[in-house]
């Protein structure tokens, strides 16, 4: 597969970064100091934020940082991994998983395939990002109602939004390195900016390559009809390649940026021996903003992005599915002049995405879904703090054009209107108290393949069949928080329950069984022709699963402190964490699957001058609440990390060296929220110990 960043191009560009090391400093006029925010938690850009949220960015992003996604956030308060192998998986908030998340890049639509199926990646690796914010529960509903669950924003500064420099201009960058034990993880990525007071350009590359992940234990592997045994995951290897390059221009009042980028991946799905997956993404995006307009709406902003996505799996080397999704999304926000204390934003947004998939696994139609939506975010500020109101409505046509071939398919339509509302407070009760409370009431409509699924989808070990009489996804949530700080010393808690009207849910259909080959319903294998049904078809039978509505009850804690145990010289702090989510399907009284057991961790950090060190553990208690029949089921595991960083200056540029020891004991674990637990087992655990070292060089 041809890449469009060689390793060559990228091993050119850092010896060019370490060469501008050495420019002299005058010429290298430091970026204005910004005051970091988590900017999805609130379009006017408060800090005091009522909706619970996290952002990683610079060195605790990088000391975090994994192979996916949602194994780099994993961990976090109220946040767990759909962990389909060290490839491919998605964040998983507060239970809630799949379209129920809203992954943005840059504020805007991050459209790929991954909440299709588990075993599809995110197009977003870790190597790349520069920032991630987190925001978890309802109070994300200015995304749509595909964000009940919470959003996560991946930020790049592809597009920058402020100038970084001087009218001298200056030049600025970063090149990254790092080594896996456990994986054999060969890690590079480079990132360069210039310009001055009205110009800024950007530039970046990264490569990954690792190989099969080890874990604690023996494993069966079986390829071209030979089994092995090992201590790694079969079929774990993976390839990365991507870059971007983009830029803005600054006047007096706003900015006009654009970018174009591209992302490459080649990885094994881990499910089965020998499927691969060949992913390709080219995002093209440009965004603007106008300030300081005077009348009613003193500042506009504006952003528009095109993806092209598509992936091929390899069963060998004969390609099977391929899976096309092309798109685009148009986000239009207004903030309207203050009135007195009322501060607010008024917005349109607008999405558009093709779909299709061809092959043995096209388990939905090809399709076509559109949204167009308005949305309002209002802020009244008090003596004692502040009130929010937040809506949107939204207009969702869903349509499905069938499949020439695949005849089960048929075309059809739906049209749904739906609305989200919430409502929030935060009152400075206290010097270093604050309390926080968000209701909202959240409607979603039913994706592509929830309404018009009918084939075998191996990630989950089943035949799917959609529902086209799903109505919107209702739900009613309540949030309460409270948090305290007094110097080095901090606290928070929330607590939440989210209750389903009408949850759409993937049920097995108890007694029935699909054919994967022709969808034949209970098929029946020919005994005077093994392998095959008396029709002629290969006989794959695999368990029925339909997309039905049920009520349910997502209901959970989340908790961290820290504690400053010395301060001076050197710096000593004990940091806390616990997390719980219960979630329980109503109509029938069962747990629901693929949820977090109740979780606690601790770490010691230690800082003194350039020098930094962390030890600590995440326990996770046993799932043994899940569906019956009981599958899915976890054993108790502790997990326990390092991490060591040092800091030092190299003429103009700043070295950070830096270890990370995951796994230390080289403990066997399972994922509760992982669909392997369920169906592959036991093929898949977390991977056993590793070590990563590396080095970021900036300046």
């Amino acid at each position: 597969m041809k890449k469009p960043f060689p390793r060559p191009a990228i091993g050119t560009a850092t010896l060019s970064l370490l060469a501008l090391a050495s420019v002299p400093a005058q010429a290298q006029a430091p970026a204005p100091t910004l005051k970091e925010i988590t900017v999805t938690g609130n379009p006017l850009g408060a800090t005091d934020l009522m909706a619970p949220a996290t952002q990683y960015s610079g060195a605790g992003l990088l000391l975090r940082s994994k192979t996916t996604l949602g194994e780099t956030l994993d961990g976090t308060l109220g946040v767990s991994s759909t962990y389909f192998g060290p490839n491919a998986s998605r964040p998983v908030i507060r239970g809630l998983d799949g379209d129920r998340i809203r992954i943005l890049a840059n504020g805007g639509g991050s459209l790929d395939a991954s909440g299709l199926s588990y075993d599809h990646a995110v197009t977003a690796d870790p190597i790349s990002i520069e920032r991630i914010e987190v925001l978890r529960g309802p109070g994300a509903l200015l995304y749509g109602g595909s964000a009940v669950g919470g959003v996560v924003n991946v930020i790049d500064n592809r597009i920058p939004r402020e100038p970084q420099f001087d009218e001298q201009g200056g030049i600025s960058g970063k090149a990254d390195l790092s080594l896996v034990s456990g994986n054999s993880e060969r890690g590079k990525g480079v990132l360069l900016e210039g310009g001055n007071q009205r110009y800024s350009l950007h530039v970046d590359a990264f490569d990954r390559h690792t190989s099969d992940a080890k874990v604690p234990r023996d494993l069966n592997c079986t390829k071209a009809g030979v089994t092995t045994r090992s201590r790694r995951i079969c079929n774990s290897a993976s390839e990365v390649s991507g870059g971007a390059v983009g830029g803005s221009v600054f006047f007096d009042n706003g900015y006009l940026g654009a970018s174009a980028s591209n992302y490459r991946s080649t990885y094994g799905t881990v499910a089965e021996d020998e499927v691969t997956i060949a992913m390709k993404s080219n995002r093209y995006a440009i965004e603007g903003e106008v300030r300081n307009l005077g009348g009613p709406f003193p500042s506009i902003k504006g952003q528009y992005s095109q993806t092209d996505y598509g992936h091929t799996e390899f069963e060998g080397a004969t390609a099977g599915t391929v899976f096309k999704s092309k798109g685009s999304d148009f986000r239009l926000e207004a903030r309207h002049a203050k009135l007195g204390r009322l501060d607010g934003v008024l917005g349109f947004q607008a999405e558009s995405n093709r779909f299709s998939a061809d092959g043995a696994e096209a388990f939905a139609p090809y399709s076509k879904t559109t949204q167009s939506a308005v949305f309002a975010y209002e802020e009244l500020g008090t003596d004692w703090g502040k009130l929010s109101l937040g809506g949107r409505r939204e207009s969702v046509q869903v349509a499905s054009f069938g499949n020439p071939r695949v005849a089960r398919f048929t075309p059809a339509s739906k049209d749904f209107t739906s609305g989200s509302y919430a409502l929030g407070a935060l009152w400075n009760a206290a010097p270093g108290w604050q309390l926080t409370s968000n209701i909202a009431y959240t409607e979603r409509a039913p994706r592509d393949y929830e309404l018009f699924a009918d084939g075998p989808h191996i990630a989950t070990a089943a035949y799917e069949v959609g529902n086209a009489s799903l109505t919107k996804e209702q739900s009613g949530n309540l949030d309460l928080g409270a948090a305290w700080k007094s110097g080095g010393h901090s606290f928070k808690v929330n607590s939440y329950v989210s209750r389903f009207k009408n949850y759409i849910a993937l049920n097995q259909t108890t007694g029935v069984t699909r054919n994967a080959e022709d969808g034949t319903v209970n098929p029946v294998e020919d005994t005077g022709n093994p392998g095959f049904t008396a029709a002629g078809a290969e006989f794959k039978p695999l368990a029925e699963f339909r997309y039905e509505q049920v009520r349910a009850r997502f209901t959970g804690i989340e908790a961290s402190g820290n504690i400053r145990l010395l301060e001076g010289a050197s710096q000593v702090d004990l940091a806390l964490r616990a997390d719980v989510v219960r979630a329980t399907n109503l109509s029938n009284g069962q747990p629901l699957p693929r949820i977090a057991p109740w979780r606690v961790g601790a770490s010691l950090l230690w800082a003194s001058g350039p020098w930094g060190t962390s030890l600590g553990f995440d326990h996770n208690a046993a799932q043994k609440r899940v569906p019956a029949p009981p599958v899915g089921a976890t054993g108790a595991y502790t997990l326990w990390n390092a991490a060591a960083s040092y800091r030092v200056k190299a003429g103009a540029a700043t070295l950070l060296w830096f270890a990370r020891l995951d796994n230390l004991t080289d403990r066997l674990a399972y994922s509760a929220s992982s669909v392997l637990t369920s169906t592959a087992f036991p093929k898949a655990p977390l991977p056993g110990r590793s070590l990563k070292v590396g080095l970021q060089a900036s300046f």
